[in-house]
């Protein structure tokens, strides 16, 4: 038998538990890596598979092909699932919202056409205005909640990195501790029934307030298209935030409704790129039953949530049931 060192005993033990230490350190970190959110376990969405995907100029995106001359930016890593829409005419390309500002979008559209591009929001919340700072030309609506949104937050952003948020990893040199919506300079303003020519494709704003004061959908009445932004999306739309509008709100459904009779198909700002414009009379009806009180809603997250098929309503509060007089009871004659 051949006689161990005892250098050689102490150097390999030293080493073994050096291992076992850097083990320890970094298992927390690869179980989290390996365990995904129940929200994107069951990612990509039926709906994208129909779709020609489309080389992404930044691994945050992917790219979809919606039809000719629109593209479906969407981010498949972080829970809100946003989708930006690039859609290119002949002379000119906008893009419908710029996302959470995670990625780099002007990368992406920059890869997509050589046409100047501009941005117009479907809504100023911190998810779709992330990378309007790149951009030289931003339209915007004219309202106090546009321009208090065009100074950036810090807030709104770091919810979008909570645990749970995120699926996969960060793009290489993401600073997390300092993510934020930067402040971005609106050039052009915006009012409803303006019209945005980009060459051979004309965009109609159409004012949809209620989720925000400056909500707006864009109509593409030659390719009848309908870009919905948040006013309306498969999935639970969020209407509790201080600056919802619920009565707004219904009334913008109900606008949709009138202008879906001549559209063949909707593109929502969240979780699929597109969806059949049977959704909007559905909607603007389940929503009056909302508002009529003759719903009742489920409690979730601190919240109440009024589920139709296929998509859902969360409120802050429930709305109550209409208040009904007893019936009067006659009195039996002697």
């Amino acid at each position: 038998m051949t006689a161990i060192n005892p250098i050689h005993r102490i150097t390999c033990k030293s080493f073994v538990l050096k291992t076992l230490g850097l083990f320890l350190l970094l298992a927390p970190a690869l179980s989290l890596a390996a365990e995904k959110p129940p929200w994107c376990q069951a990612l990509p969405r039926p709906e994208f598979k129909a779709l020609e995907k489309a080389p992404s100029a930044d691994p945050w995106f992917e790219v979809y092909k919606v039809q000719p001359g629109v593209f479906a930016i969407y981010e498949p890593h972080q829970s809100e699932e946003v989708i930006s829409y690039l859609i290119v005419g002949s002379k000119r390309a906008l893009l419908f919202d710029t996302g959470l500002g995670i990625g780099n979008i002007k990368k992406v559209t920059d890869a997509l056409t050589r046409l100047p591009v501009a941005v117009a929001n479907s809504h100023t919340h911190n998810d779709h205005i992330g990378d309007n700072w790149r951009f030289n030309v931003v339209y915007g609506m004219d309202t106090d909640f546009t321009r208090a949104s065009a100074k950036g937050s810090t807030a709104d952003a770091q919810a979008e990195l909570a645990p749970g948020q995120i699926c996969g990893d960060l793009p290489a040199g993401f600073d997390a501790q300092h993510y934020a919506s930067k402040p971005f300079r609106i050039t052009r303003p915006l009012h409803d029934g303006d019209q945005i020519d980009l060459g051979d494709r004309v965009l109609k704003v159409v004012a949809t307030p209620g989720h925000t004061p400056d909500s707006i959908i864009l109509v593409d009445e030659k390719n009848l298209l309908m870009f919905t932004g948040d006013t309306f999306y498969p999935g639970p739309i969020f209407l509790y935030r201080p600056e919802t509008d619920l009565k707004a709100y219904s009334a913008s459904l109900m606008k949709m409704n009138a202008l879906g009779v001549h559209i063949k198909a909707l593109l929502p700002a969240h979780n699929v790129p597109i969806a059949g414009p049977g959704y909007l009379p559905r909607a603007n009806q389940a929503f009056l039953r909302v508002m009529r009180g003759i719903e009742t809603p489920v409690a979730k997250d601190g919240k109440q949530e009024y589920v139709f098929k296929g998509f859902s309503f969360l409120l802050k509060e429930p709305i109550p049931a209409p208040w009904k007089q007893p019936k009067k009871t006659e009195k039996k004659k002697n």
